[in-house]
């Protein structure tokens, strides 16, 4: 409703007389108004062409001019550059033809490390080489300067990457004396307005330069011209009569077909897709929709992208990682693995013994309850001061230090949030599986889905951690709840059983009374109204918009992802907008 009150409110704005304004007194801070631009991007050292080769026993690794020596365990193959330029971890096939396994690439000021996948194929006799593409991490900032009505000159700051001008610096003006210029924030709830940052305006050229000691220094804003196309809006400016188009066919298992085809209405969709572009971005709490796609009767049918994002770029998921933890499970089960939802906690990461002198809670644990969150573990993520606090864990070893944390209940009695918990679960995998959790993620989940680009937080043992922040490519994210749609199989290969998909995807527990959703195996559930009735969804859902939603009922697998992180009134708006434009364009058959 908002956009189309914004297209008419266009319409009169074009049929009023212009009002002509004074130009701002030179010197002020409305001089600077406008929308102002700035962007560093953080990339990794190393990246480029990776070689291996063998001499006798002797493994050598070079790369970006570096060479070292790599060590080799049960055709496990590894090495490390010097000053923590970057890791490799994998495995020769049997055949010795390719040596498959993953990239770490080290933290920096954008976030990491990151683990990313990685072949070599044999080009020689003892060659083999593959790209290694790391993921280049940075920020981008958006800076919206106007005068208002009480002379005051307002500063709105937008960061898609985490929300930071939202949830961290939150400025509410630009103050200026000669060239020094200073973001400022309101007084709120008594505390007095402060400095977010002070920096410099550079008359001759145009540039505004702001410090964030917290985000790899200054940034240097150039001033956008009226007209110039900008991400800060959904579509650039001046933005093109959308049109809807089906996906393009690519080659990552997805069937393309349009909504008609597939019995959706496509005037009310394009509806929806017009609202979302005629979004006024005037707020630091504005939605701000990265992407929407939609499946149905396993077709991809439609693909859109806003704010510069786009199909080839990976996303960060958030906590929706954390329902990977859950299919991973199923999945090992399906391969034979010795795991069950019975499976006891302390005994598979011991080894397959029961530590000696174990508490009888802890005794207790099994794998359903970290994937029910019920583990009884002093764990709390709307609590900083839990000891699991997800910030509070400390140490390489992440699984160590989750399991040595102190419980405050019985498992199984109450279902409390908690991230290093879902990433527990999949430790319990990997070890009962015997491989680590990188290799089992790529192959039982990565390859038979077709996935091929994704970047992973790993942890200082070189796990990957379930708790989230997993980044993928949002046509590969949708295939997370198209695989429950199906029952388990993607394009007829079984990922996990039907009836592990039911259970993951059934409402096992709440963790408020007053919550509308309840929870699963590390999937959240909801039931929406549709045509007098309820249909029951699941979902993985992430900080700041990040949803893979399945609807078994209506054969319906739907993708948003956004950037409003930490934004809790519009970080899951995602859900409402399902229900009052989506749903109402499914036809029933």
């Amino acid at each position: 409703m908002r956009g189309w009150m914004g297209f008419a409110i266009a319409g009169m704005l074009a049929q009023c007389p212009v009002e002509v304004t004074a130009a701002p007194k030179a010197g002020s801070a409305a001089e600077l108004g406008g929308l102002w631009e700035a962007q560093r991007v953080f990339v990794p050292e190393a990246h480029g062409t990776l070689r291996l080769s063998r001499k006798g026993p002797v493994w050598r690794a070079e790369i970006v001019g570096k060479v070292v020596e790599a060590s080799v365990d049960h055709e496990r193959i590894g090495f490390d550059l010097p000053r923590d330029a970057g890791k490799f971890r994998g495995a020769l096939s049997s055949d010795q033809s390719r040596i498959t396994g993953h990239w770490i690439q080290p933290a920096n000021d954008g976030g990491g490390p990151f683990a990313s996948s990685v072949t070599l194929t044999r080009k020689r006799p003892n060659e083999w080489s593959g790209e290694i593409t790391p993921l280049n991490m940075g920020y981008t900032f958006y800076l919206m300067v106007k005068e208002r009505s009480d002379g005051s000159v307002g500063a709105l700051l937008r960061n898609p990457e985490r929300n930071l001008g939202f949830f961290q610096f939150k400025p509410n003006r630009l103050e200026r004396e000669g060239d020094v210029v200073r973001l400022v924030t309101a007084a709120v709830d008594g505390k007095a307005a402060r400095v977010v940052s002070e920096g410099r305006y550079d008359r001759e050229n145009d540039r505004l330069s702001f410090y964030f000691p917290s985000r790899g220094g200054t940034y240097d804003f150039r001033r956008l011209g009226p007209e110039e196309p900008s991400d800060y809006y959904p579509r650039g400016r001046p933005t093109a009569a959308y049109v809807y188009q089906p996906p393009a066919a690519k080659n990552d298992g997805w069937a393309t077909a349009s909504l008609s085809d597939v019995g959706m209405d496509q005037a009310r969709i394009e509806t929806f897709i017009r609202t979302l572009i005629a979004t006024s971005m005037d707020s630091a709490s504005t939605p701000q929709i990265h992407g929407v796609l939609i499946a149905r009767h396993g077709k991809l049918v439609l693909e859109e992208y806003f704010h510069g994002e786009h199909g080839e770029k990976a996303h960060d998921s958030r906590s929706a990682g954390k329902s990977i933890a859950s299919d991973l499970a199923g999945a090992a089960i399906q391969a034979g693995d010795r795991l069950s939802e019975d499976s006891r906690v302390y005994e598979v990461m011991n080894g397959g013994s029961m530590p000696a002198n174990l508490e009888p809670r802890k005794r207790a644990m099994t794998l359903k309850h970290l994937l029910t969150m019920t583990s009884g573990f002093d764990c709390d993520e709307e609590d900083e001061n839990t000891p699991g606090y997800e910030d509070n864990i400390k140490g390489p070893d992440v699984y160590r230090a989750t399991l040595d944390l102190p419980m405050v209940r019985q498992p199984g009695d109450k279902a409390v949030y908690c991230s290093v918990g879902a990433n527990l679960a999949g430790g319990v995998v990997a070890r009962a599986a015997g491989k680590p959790t990188l290799e089992l993620f790529q192959k039982l989940i990565a390859d038979p889905l077709d996935i091929r680009q994704y970047y992973m937080g790993v942890t200082g043992t070189l796990d990957y951690y379930l708790g989230g922040g997993a980044r993928f490519l949002p046509r590969d994210f949708l295939k997370w709840a198209q695989v429950h749609v199906n029952h388990g199989t993607w394009n007829g290969r079984h990922i996990y059983s039907a009836e592990w998909s039911r259970r993951a995807t059934s409402p096992l527990v709440r963790f408020s009374e007053t919550s509308r959703t309840r929870y699963g195996y590390l999937w959240w559930i909801y039931d929406y109204p549709y045509q007098g009735r309820k249909v029951r969804s699941y979902f993985a859902s992430g900080n700041g918009g990040q949803l893979s939603i399945g609807i078994d009922e209506l054969d319906l697998a739907i993708v948003f992802q956004g950037g409003n992180y930490n934004d809790w009134d519009n970080g899951i708006i995602g859900l409402d907008y399902v229900q009052n434009f989506i749903l109402p364009a499914v036809r029933e058959r």
